[in-house]
């Protein structure tokens, strides 16, 4: 529209307004034009506050690290894997035992879901390795990255061979369920084959994960950030009020996580720019529907012992879980929780997690 014709629909405008009280009638070809201006007024208004509200958030700076998240950030150490520094920590147990467990957290949080947890492991075994995977925690979030579970287990299995380790008990949780189910998938496949070499694995515990397609139920926000043209702007417009209370819907309803437990989540994932890498990690649902029968396949056919601890709040993976885990893995153990333990058994009930846990180990090595 010209300058010229903008001012004649402009003038046509006031004339509508002007008539309008009057009570005097005005033509439709008018009352449409103004209905435009009015629209076009509105949309500019519109375009206006948002560029507003996004160069303030963009240029916001992220959360500073709480003491307590900064004191794990400086028990780890960077491992580089394809250019990529991934975050680590590999501490020595109190145990005699020379057993290493390798933790494999959930998203979309870290390595730190374990610190609740920590002193009573470094009792169990000889040593300790937790990671935050590639996109996760403090580790490098590359944008535009496309992130996969396959690669997830390989970035395990190189640090495990950094650090000289070629064997260990597995303990994972959520999504780490699944890049356990991977790590796994290649024993399993090693054994089939007769290869020698990689990682050895003595045993696996899993914690409220989508080891089945057929019981997990993604968030409905989650199931948005599937969608190719929506992963963009929900990385651009995520804030911690979202995460928060998308996070806080996991957690049983008496079980809570504090408001610093979520300012430190928070700043976790915003750090290195998460918040962009969160919608595209998210694909990991996907592949669990492009790997059922591989990854459900390794729970069923591993001799290994397999345990399971359950919250049976879980929205995410709820109670008709405990049937269908029982009936497509056999062999498989599980302890079910209390009623009000969900998502996060390890950080709602920690001494409950331990306990089941350490039932499960010394099972694990007396059969040994």
């Amino acid at each position: 529209m010209s300058d010229l014709g903008l001012r004649g629909t402009q003038v046509h405008c006031r004339l509508h307004i002007i008539f309008s009280a009057r009570g005097q009638k005005v033509s439709k070809t008018t009352k449409r034009k103004c209905a435009f201006m009015s629209f076009l007024t509105t949309l500019g208004v519109g375009v206006v506050v948002v560029a507003v509200l996004l160069g303030i958030y963009v240029n916001f700076p992220p959360p500073q690290l709480s003491p307590q998240l900064q004191q794990w950030k400086d028990r780890g150490e960077y491992h580089s894997f394809k250019g990529h520094q991934i975050f680590y920590i590999d501490e020595r147990g109190d145990a005699k035992s020379k057993e290493v467990l390798l933790m494999m957290h959930g998203y979309p949080t870290m390595s730190y879901d374990f610190s609740k947890m920590w002193k009573d492991l470094k009792g169990e075994f000889g040593r300790l390795i937790v990671l935050d995977f590639l996109g996760f925690g403090f580790s490098d979030k590359p944008a535009g990255h496309n992130y996969s579970v396959m690669e997830q287990a390989d970035i395990a299995e190189h640090l495990m061979g950094h650090l000289g380790i070629d064997t260990v008990h597995i303990l994972a949780h959520d999504l780490g369920d699944t890049y356990a189910q991977e790590v796994l998938s290649r024993y399993e496949d090693r054994l089939r084959d007769g290869q020698d070499g990689g990682l050895e694995i003595e045993s696996v515990c899993l914690m409220n994960g989508g080891m089945f397609p057929e019981t997990n139920h993604p968030t409905p926000n989650m199931k948005l950030m599937l969608k190719p043209y929506l992963k963009y702007p929900i990385g651009m417009f995520s804030n911690r009020f979202m995460f928060k209370r998308g996070l806080s819907s996991v957690f049983g309803p008496n079980t809570q996580p504090t408001p610093e437990d979520l300012s430190d989540f928070w700043a976790a994932t915003r750090y290195n720019e998460g918040n962009f890498a969160l919608p595209r990690l998210i694909d990991y649902i996907l592949e669990r529907a492009a790997n059922k029968d591989r990854w459900t396949g390794a729970l069923q056919n591993t001799r290994l012992p397999i345990h399971v601890i359950y919250g049976p709040a879980d929205p995410i993976n709820p109670p008709p879980f405990i049937d269908f885990y029982k009936k497509t893995v056999p062999r498989g153990s599980i302890t079910v929780l209390g009623k009000d333990i969900s998502h996060y058994p390890l950080w709602e009930d920690p001494q409950g997690v331990f306990a089941a846990y350490k039932q499960f180990i010394d099972k694990v090595r007396d059969e040994m």
